[in-house]
């Protein structure tokens, strides 16, 4: 479990994380969600350890990263995949070479050993002999499901997603959502999602944490999102004719 405990980020003397407090549990898709400014970047960039609060706890299953020294620093980090909101991915390198490049950092494999895992993460992603291809030579889903396999590649046990929808079409990100949430539940990770797309909210979030102006001003589930009274979050997500409409015969069919 990840728990978070009263996080206060600023920047030049402006307050962007205001006591947030939340805890993201293993075979779930837990989702940020905010406006632009609300600080939801910022949050994912704590828990990732690439800002440092002012005040407050991060602690990776009873590990508080404060409390860590440089060598658990860097273990813990071999225990967290990425995938990034454009892919990330290097163009000079290959689709293998690609996934293989965290191997080569953290993993004290066999070139044999590492080829195997990246064919192993590939079919699970379901791209298959695309080893010798370009990043350039493919789709934009693809793109992103090498992103996935590279990100899965040392079997994390926490897997952090900054926009995975970005730039893809309805029904590519549909693919690219649930497959983030059977791997989530067939690893028994920790998935932390960071994303505006409320077709993603609705499809896979699992845990919700909506942040409004530097505030967790909401938590709960796709479905509890329906029957919520909580202004702030009705008036984001219900911004939307199709969701209101949506929430309505929810609500309709509920009575």
């Amino acid at each position: 479990m990840i728990e978070v405990k009263n996080l206060y980020k600023e920047f030049d003397g402006i307050q962007v994380l205001k006591g947030v407090s939340a805890t993201f549990e293993k075979g779930k898709t837990n989702m940020i969600i905010g406006q632009s400014g609300s600080g939801k970047t910022v949050f994912l960039k704590c828990l990732l350890g690439l800002h440092t609060p002012e005040k407050g706890i991060i602690s990776f299953d009873g590990r508080n990263y404060a409390d860590l020294k440089t060598k658990q620093h860097r273990q813990l980090r071999q225990e967290m995949g990425m995938v990034f909101q454009g892919g990330a991915l290097y163009d000079s390198l290959t689709v293998e070479e690609n996934i293989m490049f965290p191997l080569k950092m953290f993993a004290d494999k066999t070139f044999d050993e590492m080829l195997d895992r990246v064919n192993t993460v590939l079919k699970r992603v379901n791209l298959e002999n695309v080893n010798a291809k370009f990043p350039a030579e493919l789709s934009g889903g693809m793109q992103k499901r090498v992103s996935i396999a590279r990100a899965i590649v040392m079997n994390p046990k926490y897997l952090f997603c900054d926009e995975p929808n970005s730039g893809l079409d309805p029904i590519t990100a549909t693919v690219i959502d649930n497959l983030i949430q059977e791997i989530t539940k067939e690893y028994q990770m920790i998935t932390v999602i960071n994303s505006h797309d409320m077709n993603s909210v609705m499809e896979i979030g699992e845990k919700i944490i909506f942040l409004k102006d530097g505030v967790k001003a909401w938590e709960g589930s796709n479905k509890e999102i329906f029957k919520t009274e909580n202004q702030a979050i009705v008036d984001f997500v219900y911004s939307s004719n199709l969701f209101k409409k949506v929430r309505q015969v929810y609500l309709n069919e509920s009575k």
